[in-house]
């Protein structure tokens, strides 16, 4: 054990039928239904909800609108620092009649980066979605209609803001998701983003999902996953949510797509996408998020109890 997970334990010791407050890191490809599965667990926890793609999505979009090529690595991770540490980008919690989000971002919660990114605030959690072209684990890390069901503690729309508009619906668009992955792999970008994210979680008792929770974000984690999928079925889930969007794209163009996402994400230089090695593997192919989140509530809870 790490002096750090000494720290923790000592800080979330249990009392009596108490029990501790565990980070829980959930990594994966896209479509494989984290996002989906990440809210339902942290809503059956009771645990704070943290999503990173939401975050990379926004500087994707910011690099979009200023102009810049996606292989001008430079000029991108300058942008992304100004991003993060003058708090441009925000995830907060919508009101009752928010827009549900769709894909990665399963969050809602807020995500304040202050001057000093290491001072990232304000993260709340709850979030909700809708997809009903979605059979499975959610389309490409959608909620879908057999998905968990809201309870109290979560259940209002995230909201992602860049300074103040309401992008929620712009960082869905097919080239904004694959420009997340390119923009992922600049080292700059990823470290604007590290502490933000780290702040976010460093008190226990939150659900990461990402693609390097378990590796890098959290390498320390108390409980980590791996949830994964078929990329046929994880481009259908795609294929499926964009076209209940009413957005015109072909299944062999959504799986190719996937798949370029994939070798983006397992290739890239820094933090690539890759199992931890004490990450519990999970298979989303051919089961309902309602059982894999009563599987993975079912393993936090005896960890969370020392066992």
């Amino acid at each position: 054990m790490t002096e750090r997970q000494r720290q923790d334990d000592a800080r979330h010791l249990p009392g009596q039928g108490e029990l501790r407050r565990l980070r829980v890191a959930i990594d994966g490809p896209a479509g494989a239904g984290k996002g989906t599965v990440a809210r339902g667990l942290a809503e059956r926890l009771g645990y704070l909800l943290v999503d990173t793609g939401a975050i990379y999505r926004a500087v994707a979009l910011a690099v979009h609108r200023v102009g810049l090529a996606w292989d001008d690595s430079g000029a991108i991770g300058t942008l992304a620092e100004d991003l993060a540490s003058g708090g441009r980008i925000a995830l907060e919690r919508g009101g009752p009649g928010a827009p549900p989000d769709s894909t990665d971002a399963r969050a809602a919660h807020d995500v304040r980066a202050a001057h000093d990114v290491r001072a990232a605030h304000d993260v709340r959690a709850a979030h909700t979605t809708s997809d009903a072209g979605a059979a499975n684990a959610g389309a490409a890390d959608d909620g879908s209609a057999d998905g968990p069901a809201h309870s109290s503690v979560g259940g209002s729309g995230m909201r992602v803001l860049l300074d103040g508009e309401d992008i929620s619906s712009a960082i869905r668009a097919p080239e904004i998701s694959l420009g997340a992955s390119r923009v992922s792999a600049v080292p700059a970008v990823r470290k604007a983003l590290l502490a933000m994210q780290r702040q976010a979680g460093a008190g226990g008792g939150v659900v990461l999902e990402g693609r390097d929770i378990g590796t890098v974000v959290f390498p320390d984690a108390e409980v980590k996953f791996y949830l994964t999928a078929p990329a046929e079925i994880r481009a259908k889930r795609r294929y499926d949510e964009l076209v209940a969007r009413g957005i015109d794209v072909s299944f062999e163009a959504t799986l190719s797509d996937v798949l370029r996402r994939d070798k983006a994400d397992s290739e890239r230089a820094v933090a690539p996408l890759r199992k931890a090695d004490d990450a519990i593997l999970v298979d989303s192919g051919h089961r309902s998020p309602q059982e894999i989140v009563d599987e993975m509530a079912t393993l936090v809870e005896i960890r969370a109890r020392g066992a």
